[in-house]
């Protein structure tokens, strides 16, 4: 055994967590274990390696862990940002119900930026075209009924880089 293993101290807590930071940055690896993976290179089992990342989680350092796909490369090229202006009492609910859709991939509540700015309600909707982003768009304000007031689509122009976290020392 080499003497820098020897006198290694096991990672733990904060330690671990940068680590962890640092070999997440681009992405989770692509294996059926990404966990197990990342444990076997820190030397920690895998279950330290979740519970640091719910730890994480449960203190706002990291928001979700998800697959973050490219939805140009899979053909949707109509996607749009809907924007809806919802009573504040109803905005909640609504929220919940337009994030379930599955042509929805983000959805979110912001404040209003009145007078020029009506919209408390953003959803993110993917379609193959313009065309179907509207239809999308029409099925929602269905959904949502009585409770719009009004709405938009704000298309994308250009794609950007999405990235993880990305540390000081990056």
């Amino acid at each position: 055994m080499s003497e820098a293993l020897a006198t290694a101290t096991p990672l733990d807590g904060e330690a671990l967590e940068q680590r962890l930071i640092e070999l997440t940055q681009q992405g989770l690896p692509l294996v059926p274990h990404p966990y197990h993976q990342l444990a076997g290179q820190l030397g920690v089992s895998s279950e330290a390696v979740m519970a640091a990342f719910r730890a994480m989680q449960a203190r706002g350092v990291v928001r979700r862990i998800a697959a973050v796909p490219n939805h140009y490369r899979l053909g949707f090229r109509g996607n749009g940002m809907s924007v809806w202006d919802i009573p504040d009492e109803a905005v909640r609910e609504a929220g919940r119900e337009v994030g379930a859709l599955d042509c929805v991939s983000h959805c979110y509540i912001r404040p209003r930026a009145l007078p020029d700015w009506p919209y408390n309600l953003f959803a993110m909707v993917h379609g193959r075209d313009r065309d179907a982003v509207h239809e999308q768009v029409a099925a929602i304000a269905q959904i949502l009924g009585g409770r719009v007031r009004s709405h938009d689509v704000l298309f994308s122009t250009e794609v950007l880089k999405k990235s993880g976290f990305r540390s000081a020392a990056t």
